[in-house]
C-alpha cells in the first residue's frame, strides 16, 4: 500500500505540474499559444476557458471526493493529452513529447488511485 501511495502522489504530482506549466503558458504566453492554436487550426477564444478548465481538473483531482467529478477530471485529461497528441503529430511540429508525459503521469495516477480508493493495495 505504502509503495502505491508514493507513485500515486509522484505522478499525480508531476502531472499537477505538467498542468500548471500548461496553463501558465496558456495565461502567460496567449500570444505564443493562439500562433500554435492557429497551426492547429483550432479557435483562439477557447485558450483562456481551456486553461480554467485544466485548473479545475487538477482541483478535482487533488481536493474532491466525489467520485464521479474525478473520474470525469481523468476522463477530460485523457481525451486532452490524445487530441494533443494527434495535433502535433498532424502538424508535424515534434512536440507530441508533452503530451506522452502527460499520458503515461495521467495512466499512473488514475490506476494507483483506484488501488488505494479500492483498498487493494
Amino acid at each position: 500500500m505504502k509503495t502505491t501511495k508514493i507513485i500515486y502522489y509522484i505522478s499525480t504530482g508531476l502531472l499537477t505540474l505538467l498542468m500548471l506549466f500548461s496553463a501558465g503558458m496558456y495565461f502567460f504566453n496567449h500570444v505564443e499559444v493562439a500562433a500554435m492554436f492557429a497551426r492547429f487550426g483550432y479557435p483562439t477564444y477557447i485558450i483562456y476557458p481551456y486553461a480554467i478548465a485544466k485548473l479545475l481538473g487538477l482541483v478535482a483531482l487533488w481536493f474532491v471526493a466525489n467520485k464521479a467529478i474525478k473520474e470525469w477530471a481523468y476522463a477530460g485529461f485523457f481525451f486532452a493529452f490524445i487530441l494533443a497528441f494527434f495535433a502535433h503529430i498532424m502538424i508535424g511540429d515534434g512536440e507530441q513529447m508533452g503530451a506522452i508525459l502527460a499520458m503515461v503521469f495521467l495512466v499512473t495516477s488514475y490506476f494507483t488511485h483506484k488501488k488505494i480508493s479500492n483498498g487493494r493495495a
